[in-house]
């Protein structure tokens, strides 16, 4: 009996000494260390300070002195379905846009029901009003029945601004670039951005975790790691 609980006792002790070091060599292969910066960036997320943070948007005019009516076209895609801009093109969803720019807000089109918190606006289309409403029609006119949420890009408002101004009987001269260090948006802009909820910005006031809040009793380097008018129902005449 005691050379057989000897050798069941061999057994174990040898299969203890298998399973500990399978133990220590997968955690060598598998060890993580803890990167540099924690955390990863989230395409598409504006807010989110990375690196030296993001560039402020500029005022309208920096955007509209290099745009491009082409590339205006194409992003102008995301809007047909409610809009078209071509002469004496008919209402739909949407009003027509031809030769809008400079037009009076929510008065453009014969014949469409605009929203009263558009034809309410007042003003006429201009260069910073257009570049305010691409960017979120719900914050240039709260109330408005658009459900367009509005184009990030502001290249991309501009070139849609460059397209929709080449479809008129008379183009304006687009703006020219402004003088370096004038770096302030226009009002408009300012009034819509302040008004825009914040969106990945860390509270001010919000704690920070510490590794050790953050995982009591661990040490964490162990471990492994389109349009531009109000969209209403057309009005027939």
């Amino acid at each position: 009996m005691d050379d057989r609980s000897n050798t069941i006792a061999g057994w174990i002790l040898g299969a203890g000494i298998v399973a500990l070091g399978a133990t220590i060599i997968s955690g060598e292969m598998f060890r993580a260390e803890r990167p540099e910066k924690m955390g990863y960036p989230i395409e598409g997320v504006t807010g989110v300070e990375t690196g030296g943070g993001a560039e402020a948007e500029k005022p309208a005019a920096f955007y509209l002195a290099s745009a491009d009516p082409n590339k205006g076209s194409e992003v102008f895609k995301k809007c047909t379905a409610c809009h078209n801009a071509d002469k004496g093109g008919a209402n739909g969803t949407g009003p027509n846009l031809y030769g809008v720019v400079d037009q009076p807000i929510g008065k453009h089109a014969a014949g469409f029901a605009y929203s009263p918190a558009l034809s309410a606006k007042g003003g006429n289309w201009t260069w910073d009003n257009l570049f305010a409403w691409l960017k979120s029609p719900r914050d240039f006119a709260p109330g408005t029945k658009m459900t367009f949420a509005g184009l990030s890009s502001p290249q991309d408002r501009a070139n849609v601004i460059a397209f929709l101004n080449s479809k008129s009987d008379a183009p304006k001269p687009m703006p020219a670039a402004p003088p370096a260090g004038a770096d302030k948006a226009s009002p408009a802009a300012n009034a819509a951005e302040a008004k825009a909820p914040p969106q990945g910005d860390k509270a001010k006031d919000q704690p920070i975790l510490t590794e050790n809040k953050a995982t009591p009793g661990k040490n964490v380097k162990d471990q492994a790691a389109a349009s531009v008018d109000g969209r209403a129902a057309q009005t027939k005449k």
